[in-house]
C-alpha cells in the first residue's frame, strides 16, 4: 500500500501506464479464452462434456479472480491519485489533472469487459449444459427404444389363442410379466423428461419433441397390443372354462337319478342354466365369428381357433343330445331350444367425453400456435425481408445475386400467408369450441392447400440461392432489424414443416374422436393431407429429371414414382445385341404420369453435402395410349409386364414388394380404364384390362 502511494505520489503517470498495461493484458486473456471457447470441438461422449464444463468453469473463476484483483488495484490507484493530488496541491495540478479521468476510464473499461465476459460465458456454459442434456437424453431414448423393441418381440411371440385352459392361463401369466415390468414406466419418465427439456427452451427443441413422439407412439402401440392380446386370451380362457364346465356337468350327472321324472327335470334344468349363463361368444355361430374377424386372422390363428371351435361344437353336440334324452325321460312338452340372449351387464359404462378438457386445451393451444406461426414467422420474418429487397436505402448492400430474384428466394409465400391469414385461420378459430369439426374445414379448403406444392417445388432453387447470399450484409442487416437469432432459411422451412404438422394433428384428433359423428370427415381430411404430401414428394422427384426434350407438364400430373429392376425384350424387329446380352436387370426410376410413363436412371450428384442431390437421367418414354400390362409373371410375385405398341417392346418390371406392385398396377389400370371411357386409347389397348394369370414366355 505504501509503495503504491509512493509510486502515485512520485510518478502518477507511470502508475497509470502500468495499470493500463495490466488492463490490456486482461483484455487479451479474455479474448484468448473466448476464442478458445468458441472454436472448441464438442466431444460425442457425456464424460468429455462434463470435463469441459468443469475445466471451463474453473478457468472462468480464475479469470474472474484476476479481474477482481485488477479492479481492486484500479480503485486503489484512483484513491491514491486523489490523495496525491491533495498532498501536492496546485503545483502539479496542471500536469496531472487528466490522470484521475484516465484511471476512471480504465476501471470502467475493465468493468465493461467483465460484464461482457460474464454474458458470453453464461451462454457458452448453457450451451454445453444443453448439449450434455441432449446427449444423455439421446442415450436414454435409444436404450428405451431397444427395450421396447425387445418387449414388442416378446409380445408378438406370445400366442393370441390357447387350446387348453392351462396353456391359456400360462400365456396370460407371460403377458402379465410383460405388463408389470418397470420399462413402460421408465418410458413415460423419459417422455416427461423430454417435455421438460423442451419447455426449458432447449436449442434442440424439434429433435427432442420428435423423440418424445416416437417413444410415445412405440409405447402406446405396445400397450394397445398387450391389452388387445390380454382381452383375446381372457375371452378364450373363459370360453375354454365354460366348455370344461359343460363337459364336467355332463360327466357328473348320475344316470340313476334319471330314472325318475323329477330327477330328469332337475338334470335338464342344470343344463339349461348352463346354456343360459354361457357368454355370447359360445352362442354365436363360428362362421359368423370368422367373418367378423377375417381381416385380422392369420393362418396360425385360424388353425388354433379351429381347434377351439371343434371342441366347442363337440361339447354343444353333447349338451343337445343330453337335453333331448332328458326331455324324453321327463316326458314333458318343451319348445325347441333357443339360444338365450345375454343378460345385460350392470357395470357402469364409461361416460368420459370424447374430448377431455385437457385434450381440448391441447387442441386450442395447437390452433393458437398455428396462428402465432402464421402471423409471426411468415409475416414478420419472411415477408419483411422480402419487402426489404425493394428498399432503396438497402440497395447498396443488396447482393447482385438477389436482384430480381425475390420470387425465386421466397416462392409463393405471399400466397400462403394470404390463404392462412384471411381464410384458414378464421376456419380454425371457428372450431375452437368443437375441435373435431376441423376435418370439414380441411376438406373445404383442400384445393387451397395446393399452394404448398408450388412452394415445395421452388424450394430447391430457393435453397441454392440462399446459400449464395446467406452471409451477405443485406441478410445480416435484415436479421438485425428483426432481432432474430435464427436465419432466414429456418423461416423459409416453416411452410414445409407445417405441411407435415397438419397430418399429425389430424391423426391425433382422429384418435380421440373415433366415436364422434365427425370421424369420417377427419379421416377424409387426413387422407387429403397424406395425398398432398405424396403429391409434393412426387413433384420434388419430378423436377430432378434431366435430359427430357419437351415439357414435363404436358405429360400430366405425376401419379407414382419409384425405383425398380427392369428387363427389356424386343419381340418384333431387330434385336440389339446389347439387349440380348443383358441378363442382369437395369436399375430404373419410373415416373407414372397421367399420359406417359418415363424410365430414368438415378444419379447421385457430386459436391458438398448440402449441394449433393439426386437427379434422374431420362432414358425412355412410353405414351400411356399405347401401353398394356400383364399383371403376373411366373416365378416372381413381385414382377409384372409393361408392353408397348402391341408387345413390340416388353418391359419386365420387378417391384421391391408385392404391395408396391399392386399399388402401381392399380394406378395404371385406372389410367387405362379412363382412356377406354374417353376413347383416347388405341384399338389394341383393351386386352390389357383383363388380368393375365399366365406365364408369358419370351
Amino acid at each position: 500500500m505504501l509503495s503504491n502511494v509512493y509510486l502515485c505520489l512520485c510518478c502518477p503517470l507511470q502508475a497509470i501506464e502500468s495499470f493500463a498495461v495490466t488492463v490490456k493484458e486482461i483484455a487479451q486473456l479474455l479474448q484468448t479464452f473466448g476464442t478458445e471457447l468458441s472454436e472448441i470441438e464438442l466431444p460425442d461422449e457425456a464424460s468429455g462434456i462434463e470435463y469441459l464444463l468443469r475445466s471451463h468453469t474453473e478457468k472462468y473463476r480464475q479469470m474472474k479472480d484476476d479481474i477482481r484483483t485488477v479492479m481492486r488495484e484500479g480503485r486503489q490507484l484512483l484513491s491514491n491519485l486523489e490523495a496525491s493530488k491533495a498532498v501536492e496541491g496546485s503545483v502539479c495540478e496542471k500536469k496531472t489533472h487528466h490522470v484521475p479521468f484516465v484511471s476512471c476510464r480504465l476501471v470502467a473499461q475493465l468493468r465493461d469487459m467483465e460484464m461482457a465476459f460474464d454474458g458470453f460465458f453464461e451462454k457458452h456454459h448453457l450451451k454445453l449444459q444443453q448439449y450434455l442434456q441432449l446427449l444423455q437424453y439421446e442415450m436414454s431414448f435409444h436404450e428405451m427404444e431397444a427395450i421396447l423393441e425387445k418387449l414388442s418381440a416378446q409380445e408378438k411371440a406370445i400366442a393370441s389363442v390357447g387350446t387348453t385352459v392351462a396353456q391359456t392361463e400360462q400365456l396370460l401369466k407371460d403377458l402379465e410379466m410383460l405388463e408389470t415390468t418397470d420399462e413402460m414406466g421408465r418410458a413415460q419418465i423419459i417422455i416427461l423428461h423430454g417435455h421438460q427439456l423442451a419447455a426449458s427452451h432447449h436449442y434442440a427443441l424439434a429433435l427432442i419433441v420428435q423423440r418424445c413422439n416416437e417413444l410415445r407412439h412405440h409405447s402406446d402401440t405396445l400397450t394397445t397390443a398387450l391389452r388387445a392380446k390380454r382381452a383375446s386370451l381372457t375371452r378364450i380362457r373363459d370360453l375354454l372354462l365354460r366348455l370344461e364346465e359343460g363337459a364336467y356337468l355332463l360327466a357328473n350327472q348320475l344316470l340313476d337319478k334319471f330314472q325318475s321324472k323329477e330327477g330328469a327335470q332337475a338334470a335338464l334344468q342344470d343344463i339349461e342354466r348352463l346354456v343360459e349363463m354361457a357368454p355370447s361368444v359360445v352362442r354365436s355361430n363360428p362362421d359368423v365369428l370368422s367373418l367378423e374377424f377375417e381381416a385380422i386372422l392369420t393362418p396360425q390363428l385360424q388353425s388354433q381357433i379351429k381347434a377351439v371351435t371343434e371342441k366347442l361344437s363337440t361339447v354343444q353336440g353333447m349338451i343337445q343330445s343330453r337335453q333331448a334324452c332328458l326331455r324324453k325321460l321327463a316326458d314333458i312338452q318343451v319348445r325347441p331350444i333357443q339360444l338365450v340372449a345375454p343378460r345385460p351387464e350392470n357395470s357402469p359404462r364409461c361416460k368420459s367425453p370424447v374430448f377431455s378438457p385437457k385434450h381440448s386445451m391441447s387442441i386450442s393451444t395447437t390452433f393458437a400456435h398455428d396462428k402465432l406461426t402464421v402471423s409471426i414467422c411468415l409475416n414478420v420474418s419472411c415477408l419483411f425481408q422480402r419487402a426489404e429487397i425493394d428498399n432503396p436505402s438497402l440497395s447498396n448492400i443488396l447482393p447482385p445475386v438477389l436482384r430480381n430474384k425475390k420470387e425465386e428466394l421466397f416462392g409463393n409465400l405471399p400466397e400462403i400467408y394470404k390463404f392462412h391469414s384471411r381464410i384458414f385461420l378464421h376456419d380454425l378459430e371457428s372450431c375452437l369450441e368443437s375441435p373435431e369439426r376441423v376435418g370439414a374445414r380441411f376438406l373445404e379448403r383442400k384445393e387451397n392447400f395446393q399452394v404448398y406444392e408450388r412452394y415445395c417445388r421452388n424450394k430447391p432453387r430457393s435453397d441454392a440461392l440462399w446459400r449464395q447470399c446467406s452471409d451477405s450484409a443485406f441478410i445480416q442487416e435484415c436479421k438485425k432489424k428483426l432481432d432474430h437469432k435464427l436465419g432466414l432459411d429456418s423461416y423459409l422451412l416453416k411452410p414445409v414443416q407445417r405441411l407435415t404438422k397438419y397430418q399429425l394433428l389430424l391423426k391425433e384428433l382422429l384418435k380421440h374422436s373415433s366415436n364422434s359423428q365427425y370421424a369420417s370427415e377427419l379421416q377424409g381430411a387426413l387422407n387429403a393431407m397424406l395425398d398432398l404430401l405424396k403429391s409434393v414428394n412426387d413433384s420434388m422427384h419430378q423436377i430432378a429429371i434431366t435430359g427430357y426434350e419437351g415439357e414435363l407438364s404436358d405429360l400430366g400430373r405425376v401419379l407414382m414414382q419409384g425405383s425398380f429392376n427392369v428387363w427389356i425384350n424386343h419381340r418384333k424387329g431387330p434385336t440389339r445385341m446389347k439387349d440380348m446380352a443383358r441378363f442382369k436387370p437395369m436399375q430404373r426410376h419410373l415416373f407414372l404420369h397421367e399420359r406417359a410413363l418415363l424410365f430414368c436412371k438415378k444419379r447421385e450428384e457430386s459436391g458438398e453435402a448440402h449441394d449433393r442431390t439426386a437427379s434422374y437421367s431420362f432414358k425412355h418414354c412410353l405414351m400411356m395410349s399405347a401401353v398394356g400390362i400383364t399383371e403376373n409373371v411366373k416365378g416372381d410375385v413381385k414382377k409384372f409386364e409393361i408392353w408397348y405398341n402391341g408387345k413390340e417392346e416388353v418391359y419386365v418390371v420387378q417391384a421391391s414388394t408385392v404391395d408396391v406392385k399392386i399399388a402401381w398396377l392399380t394406378e395404371i389400370r385406372k389410367i387405362l380404364n379412363n382412356q377406354q371411357k374417353t376413347g383416347k386409347g388405341s384399338h389394341t389397348a383393351f386386352p390389357f384390362l383383363l388380368i393375365s394369370w399366365l406365364y408369358v414366355f419370351y
